[in-house]
């Protein structure tokens, strides 16, 4: 790939802010717990302070999501992301298990290079500029180009206060002039790579040769069983479908439910302000929603649903927040099954919960293996069963899936990083928080001598005493067998 001047200017850029974070964490290091923990606690506030700007510079730049739930967001990668860490020892010995005799030492992985995403692009920075301070680490961010203006002033932000509050100036800094090959530098001179975003950027990271936390695409189903309460189980689907506009990656894709209830499923969405789209309108929803190569329509990403409508050129009732559309199959030509980050969703009809479940498990591997589910049920055994059997990191219950899985309507670890494991090609299957950014080195007291490994002679005679008589049994009894024979 030929490199201009503009790359150039990136690689450079990159290379100087490395250099200026890995001096700067090298100071660090020598913070004490309480310095560090009074430095992450100023961070925290100045965004939850900002949350509303940052979120409205957010939606004016990428023309994405809703602002006051940016905000939202906002405030949840700084008040609710703090209250979770805040406690956390990361500065020293952090265990020490006395039975056993073996301390446990945090130590910083060093330079933290931070890719951004445009669709959360404003929260992100908080969050991740909060647990990689807290853990001793620097920090160096490659905004996604279409959020650079928003990403930058958070960025400056965190920084200007941190500094002000005594932490060294190069700790946090940020690209300002992203290109690929610039962050290809980044991520190469990082320790460790903390990625969020499309697939090709977390398989970049994968492939760069150094240590990376990358997480994976989310497709989730979100499955009504027939124990469920109906009207709730609409309600928290529709709230996290249209939560920012479906921009975060857990949030549901699709609904599928069973035979026996769907007529009630559909009723109630469209008493709270789902409405179907059929027919040719669906075709005209489906062309907007794929590219023609396939893949995800980019324009679509945080839209509300009467854009997407107008959009399409098709015409849907006043006060309509999410478009609902019935499929029967999964994968390229059913362009409503795919990862959609918008309020559109598709809507299947099972038989029974087994052919359900195999429904969710066929969307699952387009597009979302390892990330998560949800289940609305009442059914503790389905429940389990879902847990045991779906190839999930989370499974979520009788909540909203894209609040639920980073841990704001449940108690999972508050991340804006959503690991999907191995089965998702993940290094981790955890939301991603300040203990992945530790090393922890461990300090252990010998319990026993060597030579209490090797067995005494009287062992050795008495083994071999025992093995001596058991085989002259076992050829005695052969040959009685022979004589009775």
């Amino acid at each position: 790939m030929e490199v201009n001047d503009l790359d150039l200017l990136s690689i450079q850029e990159a290379d100087t802010l490395i250099d200026g974070a890995r001096k700067a964490q090298i100071e660090f290091s020598r913070f004490s717990q309480e310095e560090i923990d009074e430095i992450v606690r100023c961070i925290a506030e100045i965004a939850e302070r900002e949350s509303e700007r940052l979120a409205r510079l957010a939606v004016d730049e990428t023309g994405f999501g809703v602002y006051e739930h940016k905000a939202i967001k906002n405030r949840f990668a700084s008040r609710t992301v703090y209250e979770s860490i805040k406690d956390l020892r990361t500065v020293g010995i952090i265990n020490e298990d006395k039975k056993n005799k073996i301390l446990e030492i945090a130590a910083p992985v060093g330079v933290i290079g931070a890719l951004v995403p445009c669709t959360n692009p404003t929260s992100t920075v908080i969050f991740k500029t909060l647990i990689a301070v807290k853990s001793g680490n620097a920090i160096v961010f490659s905004p996604h180009p279409s959020a650079l203006k928003c990403i930058m002033e958070t960025t400056e932000v965190l920084k200007d206060i941190a500094h002000k509050v005594g932490a060294p100036e190069d700790l946090i800094s940020c690209m300002s002039m992203p290109t690929l090959k610039g962050t290809a530098e980044l991520m190469r001179l990082s320790s460790l790579i903390l990625a969020t975003g499309g697939s090709a950027m977390v398989k970049a990271a994968y492939s760069s040769g150094v240590p990376a936390l990358g997480v994976g695409p989310g497709n989730t189903p979100a499955f009504i069983e027939r124990s469920a309460d109906i009207p709730l189980a609409v309600k928290r689907i529709i709230a996290g479908k249209t939560f920012d506009n479906g921009t975060i990656c857990s949030s549901e894709q699709s609904i599928v439910t069973e035979d026996c209830i769907m007529q009630d499923v559909k009723k109630e969405l469209a008493d709270q302000g789902a409405y179907f789209v059929e027919g040719n309108d669906m075709k005209l929803l489906a062309k907007l929603i794929q590219k023609p190569g396939g893949g995800l329509n980019p324009g679509i990403v945080g839209q509300p649903a009467a854009k997407l409508a107008e959009m399409a050129g098709i015409k849907v009732p006043y006060g309509a927040f999410v478009l609902v559309c019935e499929q029967t199959g999964v994968g390229k030509d059913y362009p409503f099954s795919m990862e959609k980050l918008s309020p559109i969703l598709a809507f299947y009809t099972e038989e029974n919960r087994y052919k359900a479940c195999m429904r969710c498990i066929e969307l699952l591997e387009y597009g979302g293996m390892g990330h998560t589910l949800a289940i609305h049920s009442n059914n503790e055994k389905v429940i389990r069963e879902f847990a045991l059997k779906k190839p999930v990191s989370r499974l979520l219950i009788n909540t909203s899936s894209s609040l639920g899985a980073i841990g704001a309507t449940t108690n999972l670890l508050p991340s804006l990083t959503l690991g999907c494991g191995t089965i998702g090609g993940n290094a981790t299957s955890d939301n991603v928080g300040v203990m992945h950014l530790i090393n922890i080195r461990r300090a252990a007291y010998g319990v026993r001598e060597a030579e209490e490994l090797v067995p005494r002679a009287e062992e050795k005679i008495s083994n071999i005493d025992i093995n001596m008589v058991t085989r002259l049994v076992l050829e005695r009894l052969r040959e009685l067998n022979k004589k009775v024979e």
